[in-house]
């Protein structure tokens, strides 16, 4: 495997932990207490981090 193509699989890694992290926080009674629009954002993070480790994913996958 190349430098960069374990690069690319860190930083999978490391999304996938933050996006775990992310989902436990959401489920939180502080989360619930923080101002609609801040959950809002948060949510929306999420979101796009998930297209984000879809697209990570579909680079590792093309490196075989």
């Amino acid at each position: 495997m190349q430098p960069h193509q374990q690069r690319v699989i860190d930083e999978k890694a490391e999304l996938d932990a933050k996006m775990d992290k992310l989902t436990a926080f959401i489920d939180t009674p502080i989360f619930s207490s923080l101002p609609a629009q801040e959950q809002e954002r948060l949510v929306r993070q999420l979101h796009y981090m998930g297209h984000y480790t879809a697209v990570l994913g579909e680079r590792i996958a093309a490196f075989s």
